[in-house]
């Protein structure tokens, strides 16, 4: 607040109150009556004052019953809390620690960060979905395929259709994506897609189209090409089945899932961002009356799979100095040395460490007294390798057979449902529609392959948190000290209940016998202070309600 406008509340207020008392000296202060008492000619005067006293300390003395009656009663709630909690305190220790194990399944439960709720909200969406897309990366398909997810899909049963998305054709030359799609096709139904990349707020795109001068924004990162592709499939598959059905969206973390819901909706309906594992939970996005969008949590990558493949598909971001290292190591080593030189404008170096010094020198990244931060420049490295960013493409692998997880039958299954002859003639016409880079520019990459994830919670051994083993600790010193603790446990309720009853006379003595027992319930020594509060109160006057109040 300035300090105008403070003086003029203040200045307001002050006339207010001047007002006030004028009225009310207008209409005249009345005073309250004073008591007279009783006059001194009036006859047995000494006696109807002794009445008034006897009566007076009549009333003190009921008062001060009922006030050691309610303490009893205190005192007898406490003593029977106390014995209930020794006898719980003296269960059997194998109770004790299944009731622990309860509690902690549970916690981890709520958890929605953990990898085990990420499997469980993932199998939700694909029991739910009647379509599921697989959201592949067109710069290495193989590497962000999950073959788990496909055997689940086609071993279910049900009408479930797979059906693959390929996102960022953008970043991938003309060639290499024709290749890709044409190999892909063999096995499932395929789309080229390109997220929209600056989709705002459905509430910013309001405000903008009330605006009579609204700036419609047509640049190249902010259109969207294949969905149109991609709607007109799932709606003619809307109309063999008669039904709304629901499109289940799965797929390694930075695919570009939670991109393609906003880029069909066309509205920023999920959140997104460059960081790994932004979406934990499913999440339905209506796109018309016949299609449902269901948003999933990334797929986990198995801890078996290559330092490539974990470095690229891992859910959570590599914090760790060596395993960073290592994630760097692994990508320059399945690139080319002299691609990597061009595109980032750094001299030739030996290993991964002086690349990330050189990188981090280039781009202005230094600690104190000017030493490279390598660890920032590993990270800025591998989000750009996972992000939009950096344009590399893989090759084809040797052999166009089948992968080991599918059959000539269950390819023939997925395709049922589809006019396969018009989805080629739409990938052709979004493929035109684009500008690619050239293939001399982009960065050859060499694939890992397939990439293994983890789809049942039971493979996951996930540790248990400082905080639960802390618990678990402290439960089981406790479960062999019991007996000592509950006769300290009685000796405190006893001691509370002497400083109940002693409590009248100095309020300040009861705060420091109140904090001195609690700290012994709690296990600690009470803090001995330099100076008596007992000492300061007498050499200060202190105020005795029961001895000088009247």
């Amino acid at each position: 607040m300035t300090c105008h406008k403070r003086y003029k509340i203040q200045k307001k207020v002050r006339e207010h109150n001047r007002k006030l008392r004028k009225e009310a000296k207008k209409r005249g202060h009345k005073k309250p009556k004073k008591d007279p008492g009783i006059p001194n000619a009036a006859p047995f005067k000494e006696q109807v004052l002794r009445e008034a006293e006897q009566r007076k300390q009549r009333l003190e003395e009921l008062k001060q019953k009922q006030k050691l009656a309610r303490q009893k009663n205190l005192e007898k709630k406490r003593k029977l809390q106390a014995k209930k909690d020794a006898t719980e305190t003296k269960k059997h220790p194998e109770e004790k620690q299944s009731t622990m194990k309860l509690k902690a399944q549970s916690n981890r439960l709520l958890d929605k960060n953990s990898n085990k709720s990420f499997c469980r909200e993932l199998k939700k969406v694909m029991e739910v979905s009647d379509i599921v897309l697989q959201v592949l990366d067109a710069r290495d398909p193989l590497g962000s395929r999950c073959s788990q997810v496909e055997q689940i899909i086609t071993q279910s049963g049900g009408n479930k259709k797979l059906l693959l998305v390929l996102n960022k054709i953008d970043l991938v030359p003309r060639e290499n994506l024709e290749k890709w799609l044409h190999y892909l096709k063999n096995e499932f139904p395929t789309v080229a897609f390109k997220s929209s990349m600056q989709l705002k707020d459905r509430s910013v795109q309001e405000k903008k189209l009330r605006k009579k001068s609204a700036h419609v924004d047509l640049s190249r990162g902010s259109m969207c090409f294949g969905n149109e592709c991609l709607l007109k499939l799932l709606r003619e598959y809307c109309k063999t089945q008669d039904k709304t059905i629901q499109v289940g969206v799965v797929g390694f973390p930075n695919v570009g899932k939670s991109s393609l819901i906003n880029s069909l909706k066309e509205v920023r309906a999920c959140n997104v961002g460059p960081v790994r594992g932004i979406t934990k939970c499913m999440q339905t996005v209506h796109i018309d009356k016949q299609i449902k969008m269901i948003d999933s949590p990334s797929i986990i990558a198995a801890p078996s799979n290559s330092v490539l493949a974990l470095a690229l598909r891992s859910t959570t971001d590599i914090e760790e100095s060596g395993k960073l290292l290592d994630a760097v190591n692994a990508v320059l080593k399945h690139c080319s040395k002299q691609q990597i030189m061009l595109y980032y404008n750094i001299p030739d170096f030996r290993n991964s460490l002086e690349f990330l010094t050189l990188l981090a020198q280039k781009r202005g990244m230094l600690k104190k007294g000017g030493v490279p931060d390598t660890e920032s420049a590993a990270k800025l490295l591998l989000h750009d390798w996972t992000g939009a960013k950096v344009s590399y493409h893989s090759s084809l692998p040797a052999s166009r057979s089948l992968s080991p997880h599918l059959t000539d039958e269950v390819v023939m299954e997925m395709r049922q449902g589809f006019n396969l002859q018009e989805l080629a003639k739409d990938n052709m016409n979004t493929i035109n529609a684009l500008k690619y880079p050239n293939l001399a520019s982009s960065i050859t990459f060499q694939s890992s392959g397939l990439t293994n994830g983890t789809i049942e919670e039971t493979e996951l051994t996930e540790e248990t948190s400082d905080l639960e083993n802390m618990e678990t600790s402290e439960e089981a010193e406790g479960l062999s000290e019991d007996d000592q603790d509950s006769d300290e446990e009685k000796e405190a309720v006893e001691q509370e209940t002497d400083i109940q009853t002693s409590s009248k006379t100095n309020p300040q003595k009861l705060c420091v016998e109140n904090e001195s027992l609690e700290k012994q319930l709690a296990g600690e020594q009470p803090r001995t202070s330099s100076f008596n509060l007992d000492e300061t109160a007498n050499q200060d006057d202190a105020y005795d309600f029961n001895t000088d109040y009247v």
